[in-house]
């Protein structure tokens, strides 16, 4: 029976439906070929998969090849227990680790004191990978490397998918424009979500105080000061501290807001309060690089919404970021704002050099918020465009996203629970699933997806 991973709602339905009566049999370890609840030492394993009979096992040299098998919440980001698994492998001198939620499948390999992502499916794609898993963690395969004693598992194009491939390094681009109400925002999480939709890992980061990111993906369900769950963990921890880590303190996924979800580095207002202390730590500005070096694996690209304005936080994202995207609804003040936004980045240039980065990388003007009258839109939008070029020497993106309601809609959505009504936003590609009026925008934002991919130089 095929797996379904919408039966799936808890860790134990994960290791019980997925793992127990789907993955074992299927791979063919029998009953007395793994063990659940594995305790060695202070790590303790959720299953631990042997090719041959152990019983009892020690786990030395001589061992046969075995399997590590972590199952988690489907609601849980792997990307949250990647660290603990690589401990798990290099600790146990264990070989291969599965990590799953149920949702999605990944298979780790150990490689001396490092661990690799070998193979990568969503839970709907199991059954038709299957051959792939075996090849890679089956119970014969793993029984054949063992007789031979092949040092590692041979990786080819057939057990490796699009999202596991590492030909390319991770992309950051950040979204900036020192003019507000260009529709930053709206770029951000949407671009995001459309590059999340074509197979990429993306990571959005909210850089700006007014948390119009962190809101618009979802993140912001509370009503009442005290239930806010942001306060202690947002973007300003990672830039207060060195020794702060990236993800499982901070990272959180995206709450209904697209499919499949985007990790999210949230903001908070209280950035406003804590700019001034930051400001005059001088290493702070280069720490956000530090800190995305540290998940440059587990990421395609990430996207970094800043704020409107020059100030500190604008700073740190755009020393960080490879790429740039300017938006513009290309009105006078908005174009009179561009010579700032030069002047700024020669600023920022110079900063990069001496820390030995290259200067930023400026994809284009994007044309943002863009009347849909016919009359605009053949008179005065031409010349508009032209003015970027011509008077700003920027260069100026293909892509176009129009002022239309449903990307309003789609961020203002919400719920009513009870008398409360809270917060529900979606991506205008989800929201286009049930919306037909918000078809044309999620279509804008797949061009604007694809234009980007082609000038990162990512497939």
């Amino acid at each position: 029976m095929p797996f379904n991973p919408d039966l799936c709602r808890n860790e134990s339905e994960v290791e019980s439906k997925l793992i127990v009566q789907y993955l074992l049999p299927q791979l063919g370890y029998t009953p007395d070929t793994w063990h659940q609840e594995v305790a060695i030492g202070s790590i303790r394993l959720d299953f631990l998969a042997f090719a041959a009979q152990v019983i009892p096992f020690v786990l030395d040299a001589n061992s046969p090849l075995s399997v590590v098998m972590e199952a988690k919440h489907p609601k849980q980001n792997l990307n949250n227990h990647v660290l603990r698994l690589r401990h798990y492998l290099t600790s146990l001198n264990v070989r291969y680790g599965l990590l799953t939620n149920g949702k999605e499948i990944r298979i780790y390999q150990k490689l001396q004191s490092d661990i690799q992502l070998i193979f990568q499916c969503y839970g709907k794609e199991v059954e038709p990978k299957l051959e792939n898993i075996k090849g890679l963690i089956g119970r014969e395969s793993l029984k054949e490397r063992q007789m031979i004693d092949k040092p590692e598992v041979q990786i080819t194009e057939n057990n490796l998918n699009f999202e596991t491939k590492r030909q390319h390094t991770m992309k950051t681009i950040a979204i900036y424009h020192n003019k507000g109400g260009v529709g930053k925002t709206t770029i951000a999480v949407n671009l995001a979500a459309a590059l999340r939709e074509k197979g990429k890992r993306v990571l959005l980061i909210d850089i700006d105080s007014q948390a119009n990111t962190t809101f618009a993906t979802g993140l912001i369900k509370f009503q009442f000061d005290e239930d806010d769950d942001l306060r202690e963990q947002n973007i300003s921890h990672l830039l207060e501290s060195g020794d702060f880590y990236f993800i499982p303190e901070i990272m959180r996924e995206s709450h209904f807001f697209n499919n499949p979800e985007i990790d999210v580095v949230p903001s908070h207002i209280n950035l406003i309060d804590k700019q001034d202390k930051l400001n005059q730590i001088a290493v702070s500005r280069s720490r956000l690089i530090s800190k995305l070096k540290i998940v440059e694996k587990d990421y395609d690209i990430v996207v970094i919404d800043t704020p409107p304005s020059r100030d500190y936080y604008a700073e740190v994202a755009l020393i960080a970021s490879d790429y740039l995207i300017i938006p513009s609804d290309l009105k006078p003040f908005a174009n009179q704002g561009l010579p700032t936004v030069k002047n700024f980045l020669k600023q920022i240039n110079e900063y990069r050099v001496l820390i030995g980065k290259p200067p930023i990388n400026i994809i284009g003007v994007l044309a943002s918020k863009i009347s849909t009258n016919a009359k605009f839109l053949q008179y005065t939008f031409p010349r508009q465009r032209s003015v970027i070029s011509e008077r700003y020497d920027l260069p100026l993106m293909e892509a176009v996203i129009y002022d239309r309601t449903s990307l309003s809609e789609c961020m203002n959505n919400s719920i009513m629970v009870g008398d409360l009504e809270y917060p529900d936003p979606k991506s205008v590609i989800k929201y286009a699933n049930s919306k037909t009026n918000a078809q044309q925008s999620a279509m804008e934002f797949e061009m604007l997806a694809k234009e980007v991919l082609q000038e990162i130089g990512v497939n």
